[in-house]
């Protein structure tokens, strides 16, 4: 029947998403073992020299070696093949790693800013040499996996949950090296308990995005930077459209947006022609490889008046 198509997912895209996957995988790789090294340093450095700040980037640091593993299981599932009941796949598992990400890095930051405004009261004595060593550490190791991850594809949510980690990591690092640089000054050690508030801030911000964007992509929110009606529009400006309505776009993963709709026409007309015109705007104009166009006649001219009257 000429008058419903479904596109399923072309080839061409297939490749693109498992060559995108592969290229975040190699990178979160690297990022894994920098990280690795980082968390036992500072874990270690925290105990030695009693810091909080120091602790908290720690912390945040673990987070970041959980949430590369969870990206690349994430990933690894998502390139498995679909079935009868799961026509997609496992493509939004990559899209539930995020949004578990994003859910770490706040409840890392309340846990910080709880433990920071209890040390307020008693700060304990603290090493400031080494916090400002370990510190510098930090950062050169935070800005390498950053770099590392953000030369990836930052559409790839699943990428982008891990570079914000590392990208508040190194700032975290650099509250660590401003708390014992001013230790290590001036013996004024309530700085590491605030230097800690200010690096749970700073893991608090970058989380807002990172649990905003999964929950938009579940819920099937009509991709950023996208209009469903101007797409409608532009849709009608096809010769032979009539009208579009029922249309809905979304996201299935990051990369893979997908478009269905009904599409009237004018009686007489070529509906599988105008169809694959629709498609190749929609792939041009928006890179909307999956389309499921529903194509209606428009009623003739006859009928309308029998029913208006």
């Amino acid at each position: 029947m000429a008058n419903a198509h479904q596109h399923a997912e072309p080839g061409g895209l297939g490749r693109e998403l498992d060559e995108r996957r592969a290229d975040s995988r190699r990178r979160m790789l690297a990022a894994l073992a920098i990280n690795a090294v980082l968390v036992v340093g500072t874990f270690v450095g925290a105990l030695l020299t009693g810091s909080l700040a120091l602790l908290a980037d720690a912390g945040h640091v673990l987070s970041d070696v959980a949430a590369i593993i969870l990206g690349l299981l994430a990933g690894g599932l998502a390139s498995l093949p679909g079935g009868p009941r799961r026509t997609f796949g496992y493509q939004r598992t990559e899209v539930f790693a995020a949004l578990a990400n994003g859910i770490a890095l706040a409840v890392i930051a309340i846990l910080v800013s709880i433990e920071a405004v209890e040390r307020l009261g008693e700060p304990p004595e603290i090493a400031g040499l080494g916090v400002l060593l370990l510190g510098i550490a930090g950062i050169a190791g935070n800005l390498a996996a950053t770099w590392v991850l953000a030369r990836g594809q930052r559409e790839d949510l699943n990428l982008e949950g891990v570079l914000r980690h590392s990208a508040a990591d190194a700032l975290g690092s650099f509250g660590v090296v401003v708390s014992g640089g001013v230790i290590l000054a001036t013996g004024w050690t309530p700085i590491d308990p605030l230097a800690s508030l200010a690096i749970a801030g700073l893991i608090l911000a970058s989380s807002v995005r990172l649990v905003a964007e999964p929950i938009n992509v579940l819920m099937e929110a009509v991709p950023e930077g996208m209009d469903a009606e101007r797409i409608a529009r532009e849709m009608t400006e096809v010769d032979h459209v009539r009208a579009v309505h029922d249309l809905h776009v979304w996201t299935v993963t990051s990369g893979f947006v997908t478009l269905a709709g009904h599409v009237v026409v004018e009686v007489g007309a070529d509906r599988d022609l105008i169809r694959r015109r629709l498609e190749v705007m929609m792939r041009e104009r928006y890179g909307i490889e999956h389309t499921t166009l529903q194509m209606e006649e428009e009623a003739p001219a006859e009928l309308l008046n029998v029913e208006g009257s």
